[in-house]
């Protein structure tokens, strides 16, 4: 499969800077809470597509692009889309069937009227380097394009580095007022990406920290694969009254060669024992789309909303296969020179998802002062396990999903909500280090409440704070290292957001979780699993800010300071990650060349050089990012 990084890229360089492509603009200017906002390479906030209230809503199945489902195989390009928002609490309110794992929301980039476009160079201190080209051109009245492409040249902070490029290209078409359609594809070819090792300890404790910028395996352990999303969307209002919306999209990736690097019973002195686990080809795709039919009715004050939805998908995994290859004793930092082998690769295994549903939403709107929204869908799921010399397994459910929904405007500038969302979710697959490896999980019912308040402390300044509470099974590494479920797992907790403008020169975006995440279940009463769950830290705070002195013709100044309180790393809760704060600092300034407005961006981050490490599985462990300075150059046309 491939490699984690390359879905959690914002820990490097390019996750890290600022989204250029948007001019002056940033996540911090376009975030209307601290919930996450996504813009270009930028992502802030308390969550991401891959981490709300501690469960990833792209692993439950809950992305959307612009509001319609999406079975995301392959992230949408950021040359695509002008941000990726998540929703949960009272930003969902009013968003049609919403789940309980919150929703990640890509807004696609329109063409306007006048064509423009941006080139940004960006390079940082390790070596890395990247070239990014966006654009959108009217072609007459009715048809446009839009797209972009990357260059892409990765140095990460354990020595390894990566070679990459994607391309993206959106045809677009508004023959009046009241239509409007595109159709898009993307492609992200990582041609080259080495392997760093996954570190697991012999004894309770945190492995030893590695010598920075070297890379200690073999040149051969590398990544290669595409990502694809192709798609079409249409919206078309007949009246005032009714309106058509559709979407059919294609998601895949190709892998043509995955490694999994472990060093296994890592000393306090740095030796242990290492191993490569090689997959051959492999490959997931997935068909998806949705048809909304929405009529809108009422008089005067009462306004009312009704929508008919068909929806589903087809997903198809083919994997496995893998050889082990145990290269014996080694030692943190000692170089691997081992010649690429002959690989034996076995027979792969074949998972198949048919998911399709109908679903009935309501909303009820009374002037400013209430909204309510329900919710019901059928689903029909099946999914079938096809393993090498064993008899085929079908899981199949037929759950009804709702949600009920409510706010109430108390006063101009306050406004109280709750909520209840039932939902079938995918459970993810089991991580590398798992005996069951890359293996897809089954569905699984969940559960949210959620209650809260958002005040408008000022014209431009909001503050939101929640209750939530999300239930579902627990998933995690037994005693044999089998990936499964333990038990059932609770996360109930406080959520707060303040953002917008503190003053005329100062934005702000900062945001907290104070969450009491808890295993429950056999497992934990008879000791062999810990109460808390791996990875789920109880305090998070975020904050972001952007200074932009009028004296100095707009010049800003940002700051982003972030803390996770300390985490469970091991099934058993006997090691812990400890609390960790990063600082990253920026600049951005405008300058002119001529006629030619330039923009420099330059990011310092984790500015303290902060030396820690992030969780790869229960008892496994690599490297975060040192101290990183990129700079960018960007210019519009």
């Amino acid at each position: 499969m491939f490699p984690l990084r390359l879905l959690a890229c914002s820990a490097t360089l390019f996750g890290a800077s600022a989204a250029l492509a948007n001019g002056s603009g940033s996540a911090v200017q376009a975030a209307g809470d601290a919930f996450g906002t996504s813009v270009g390479r930028e992502t802030i906030g308390l969550y991401n597509s891959s981490s709300v209230r501690g469960f990833s809503p792209t692993a439950a199945g809950n992305v959307r692009i612009d509001g319609l489902y999406f079975d995301q195989v392959w992230s949408l390009s950021a040359r695509l889309r002008s941000a990726s928002v998540v929703r949960v609490g009272l930003t969902a309110q009013g968003f049609v069937f919403p789940a309980p794992t919150g929703i990640v929301d890509h807004q696609l980039r329109r063409p306007g009227e006048v064509g423009n476009g941006l080139v940004m160079a960006t390079v940082d201190h390790w070596g890395g380097r990247v070239l990014d080209v966006d654009f959108t051109q009217p072609l007459n009245g009715q048809f446009a394009l839009s797209g972009g492409t990357s260059l892409i040249h990765t140095e990460y902070g354990n020595g390894t580095d990566s070679n990459a490029w994607n391309a993206s290209m959106a045809l677009w078409w508004r023959p009046d007022a009241d239509t409007e359609a595109m159709a898009f594809f993307s492609r992200h070819d990582t041609t080259h990406d080495q392997i760093g090792p996954q570190l697991s300890t012999a004894t309770p404790g945190l492995p030893p920290l590695s010598t920075p910028r070297r890379f200690d395996g073999p040149d051969w352990a590398t990544y290669s694969g595409v990502g694809l999303n192709r798609g079409a969307l249409l919206r078309h209002r007949f009246s005032p009254s009714w309106e058509l919306r559709a979407g059919l999209f294609h998601s895949e990736f190709d892998d043509r060669q995955s490694v999994t690097h472990l060093l296994l019973d890592v000393q306090p002195d740095g030796r242990g024992r290492r191993l490569l686990i090689v997959d051959p080809p492999s490959r997931v795709a997935a068909d998806s789309g949705e048809l909304r039919l929405s009529w809108t009715f009422g008089a005067g004050d009462w306004r009312q909303r009704l929508h008919a939805q068909a929806a589903g998908r087809l997903r198809e995994r083919r994997n496995g296969g893998s050889q082990t290859l145990d290269l014996g004793p080694s030692r943190m930092g000692e170089p691997v020179t081992l010649p690429q082998p002959a690989f034996q690769f076995g027979a792969r295994t074949r998972d198949e998802v048919d998911q399709h549903w109908l679903g009935l939403a309501y909303e009820l709107r009374h002037g400013r002062q209430f909204e309510a929204n329900a919710g019901l869908q059928r689903s029909s799921y099946r999914k079938r396990f096809a393993r090498p010399g064993q008899a085929e397994v079908e899981d199949r459910a037929q759950p009804w999903l709702y949600n009920l929904s409510g706010a109430w405007h108390l006063a101009p500038s306050l406004v109280a909500y709750g909520g209840f969302t039932r939902g079938l979710e995918e459970s993810g697959i089991a991580p590398g280090n798992a005996s069951n490896r890359n293996q897809a999980l089954p569905a699984i019912l969940t559960r949210q409440l959620d209650a809260g308040l958002r005040w408008q402390l000022a014209p431009r300044l909001r503050l939101v704070a929640g209750l939530f509470d999300v239930r579902k099974p627990y998933f995690n590494l037994d005693a044999a290292q089998l990936y499964t479920q333990l038990g059932d797992v609770r996360h109930r907790g406080l959520e707060l957001s303040l953002a917008g403008q503190a003053s005329a020169e100062v934005r702000v975006v900062a945001g907290a979780v104070l969450m009491q995440p808890e295993v429950r279940g056999e497992a934990v009463r008879l000791g062999r699993v810990g109460s808390r769950p791996v990875g789920q830290a109880e305090r998070v705070l975020k904050l972001n800010a952007v200074w932009t002195p009028k004296v100095l013709g707009g010049v800003s100044f940002d700051a982003g300071v972030s803390h996770t309180g300390p985490m469970a790393a091991t099934r058993d809760n006997a090691v812990e990650l400890p609390a960790l704060t990063e600082l990253d600092l920026g600049l951005r300034w405008p300058l002119q060349i001529g006629t030619r407005p330039i923009t420099l961006r330059a990011l310092l981050t984790n500015a303290t050089n902060k030396r820690s490490f992030e969780l790869r599985g229960a008892g496994s462990y690599a490297e975060r990012p040192g101290r990183l300075l990129a700079v960018s150059l960007s210019s519009a046309w």
